[in-house]
């Protein structure tokens, strides 16, 4: 008759590897698709005004941001203390709000250079003539889809 061993008790099999970079590549590629990227650096205090009547964009149209009010605690040595306006990394005079929204436009494809939108994200307490300003240029270069981005609440009551 043959001998019967008993088994060991308390070993595991090895755990197999094999198959560990292909979950690892598969959690890369997924981060990479899912995780947007930042446009660009908040130079400016950007303590956005209430509004009550508030409505949500459903479309998904290019849009061009447009920040102002006062430069940074750490910009202010370079740039002063009074209102400015910042488009992607840096600051802009407000003669060149037109120019920089119409190399906007044209490094758009054709069907989306009517339906692109500008959106202003303006400090509560920037002057009113600044961001007059600001629309004036636009409608000169007849960038008139506005959107102006507030917060939601009473303006009644202070924030």
């Amino acid at each position: 008759m043959s001998k019967f061993t008993k088994k060991k008790s308390g070993d595991t099999p090895p755990i197999s590897t094999a198959s560990l970079p292909d979950i690892i590549f598969m959690l890369l590629f997924f981060f990479m698709t899912v995780t947007e990227s930042k446009d660009s650096d908040l130079m400016v205090q950007n303590k956005l005004p209430v509004a009550d009547q508030v409505q949500k964009l459903d479309k998904k149209d290019p849009v061009v941001y447009v920040y102002a009010g006062k430069p940074l605690p750490k910009y202010q040595n370079k740039f002063g203390v009074n209102a400015r306006i910042q488009v992607n990394d840096k600051f802009i005079d407000v003669s060149e709000v037109g120019h920089y929204i119409l190399n906007y436009r044209e490094g758009l494809r054709e069907g989306l250079r009517d339906v692109f939108i500008t959106a202003l994200k303006v400090d509560a307490e920037t002057n009113m003539g600044l961001v007059s300003d600001i629309r004036e240029k636009l409608q000169e270069v007849n960038a008139l889809k506005l959107n102006y981005i507030v917060h939601e609440g009473s303006p009644l009551k202070q924030r």
